[in-house]
């Protein structure tokens, strides 16, 4: 066999190679940002998708729905409105924890809207909250089923799932009001999450 003819056939094997090689390289490397990005809601797309292929498509998607939002970062005016707002309904916990539950909800969803996000289906709520809040998604979801219990005659509902259902609004509540930033914990603003409610009470 001549070296032009060994020449034809290692060439093009090793342009395949190279370009299999690649493709595993950058597939790896979008795996590796999504999983980044979307936290825990990367795990639950994949289950949920039955594949990743098919949930690694899903999350792409909500990343260019989520980019055409016109999301704002909120004024200082808005977000010291807010933390009070949280105050009173944390002091309405003492006396009515269901209702202030349901206040909580109600809260947290006014301050989507505020940033920006629908917030006409509770479903596409996640899906834009998770590109994200990934990681404090799965708070919220616990938090709203609660709540949905918490409204029916037919469920029973504890004072401590209660009191657990808004610890966990706030951790998304948090994140919302200070765009991701972690800077919820300054003075005239409402506690961490790990405090119950009712707790900066004088």
């Amino acid at each position: 066999m001549s070296t032009g003819t060994i020449l034809a056939i290692v060439i093009p094997a090793a342009v395949v190679i190279l370009l299999i090689a690649v493709a595993v390289v950058l597939d790896r490397r979008r795996r590796g940002r999504l999983r980044e990005q979307f936290g825990p809601e990367y795990d639950r797309a994949v289950e949920e998708a039955g594949g990743r292929r098919a949930a690694e498509r899903d999350l792409e998607e909500r990343e260019k729905r989520h980019a055409s939002l016109d999301l704002t970062p909120l004024s200082s005016g808005v977000k010291e409105r807010y933390a009070r707002e949280w105050r009173g309904v944390q002091e309405e916990f003492v006396d009515r924890p269901r209702d202030a539950v349901r206040d909580a909800d109600v809260l947290v969803t006014s301050l989507m809207h505020d940033r920006g996000y629908p917030t006409e289906n509770y479903e596409q709520r996640l899906r834009d909250l998770s590109v994200e809040h990934g990681r404090t998604l799965e708070n919220y979801r616990a938090a709203h089923e609660i709540k949905t219990r918490s409204t029916s005659e037919d469920e029973g509902v504890t004072t401590e799932e209660l009191r657990g259902a808004m610890v966990l609004y706030r951790v998304l509540f948090d994140d919302l009001l200070t765009d991701g930033s972690g800077d919820a914990g300054r003075p005239g603003e409402p506690p961490g999450p790990d405090r119950p409610p009712g707790s900066d009470r004088p």
